[in-house]
């Protein structure tokens, strides 16, 4: 199996740490900070790893001091090797966004032998122009947020269309909104089945509540409108990096309405969507 090697390099503060994280979320096993001379040995040890590993990024920077002036040989070197597929990426950033950004992290920069900042981003500049020219990849982040980058990086090295994460909630007001919803809906105007004497000892998750809240035009009406909405939504979500995607339903107490509409949500959502469904607060009350 061909063995899939990002290195990632490029500028201080250009954006590396997001770089690896991204690519983390998206399958890659990630390591900071490697010294190029072991790139060799990590891949033949990925080798012996029986195809379980084989989507590997790594990031390698002056942080390394001389150890980091061998990287192009050993990108030479596994670029003749058939079994690696390497793409080499360069982040950069022009001298006022990593002027900015470093005052804003305080963080020392790794090249600062003296006063001036902008001296050590220049300098930095200067050593990386060999392996800049030899990079597949370059990206200038000047301007750009976090998740514009893990965007890019998505779209480029991603091997399939993303499936995002959905978690359906389903819990009652009374007991408070959960407190990692990215939304909240609230379906307390639907007629309450717990009105319905025959109806209150059961949930939504039982078909005589869950026929009685369907039956409401409102009903038909508000779903029409919140499927429509996360239609839209998911596929921007995914877009821009979102991992995981928490969507709270809402009634009194949990146990009718708000269990209904997130089961028949969540079957809504499972043509595009990892679907998981919880019904917080359905077993509280009888």
């Amino acid at each position: 199996m061909t063995i899939e090697l990002i290195i990632i390099t490029g500028m201080s503060g250009a954006g590396k740490s997001v770089a690896m994280q991204s690519l983390e979320d998206i399958g890659y096993f990630c390591v900071d900070n490697l010294l190029p001379a072991l790139i060799p040995k990590f891949v033949d040890i990925v080798r012996q790893s029986g195809g379980s590993l084989h989507r590997i990024a790594l990031a390698c920077d002056l942080r390394g001091g001389e150890w980091f002036e061998k990287l192009l040989d050993i990108v030479h070197q596994l670029r003749q090797d058939a079994g690696v597929a390497l793409h080499l990426v360069f982040l950069d950033a022009d001298d006022e966004t990593l002027v900015r950004r470093f005052k804003e992290t305080r963080r020392p920069h790794p090249y600062d032998s003296g006063p001036r900042l902008l001296e050590a981003i220049q300098a930095e500049r200067a050593a990386l122009a060999k392996v800049r020219a030899e990079a597949d990849v370059i990206l200038d982040t000047s301007g750009w947020a976090p998740a514009r980058l893990k965007q890019e990086l998505v779209q480029r090295f991603s091997r399939r269309e993303r499936r995002l994460p959905v978690h359906v909630m389903s819990f009652g007001f009374k007991y408070g909104i959960p407190i990692d919803a990215d939304m909240v809906f609230d379906v307390r105007f639907l007629p309450n089945p717990h009105y319905v004497d025959d109806l209150r000892p059961y949930t939504g998750e039982d078909q005589p509540v869950y026929d009685y809240v369907m039956q409401w035009p409102a009903t038909q009406e508000f779903l029409r409108r919140l499927e429509g909405l996360l239609d839209f939504l998911i596929p921007e979500f995914v877009k821009e990096g979102k991992s995981h995607l928490v969507i709270g339903i809402g009634c009194t107490g949990g146990k009718h309405r708000s269990v209904a509409i997130a089961r028949r949500l969540a079957d809504h959502l499972r043509q595009y969507s990892d679907v998981h469904v919880t019904h917080r607060d359905s077993r509280r009350e009888g």
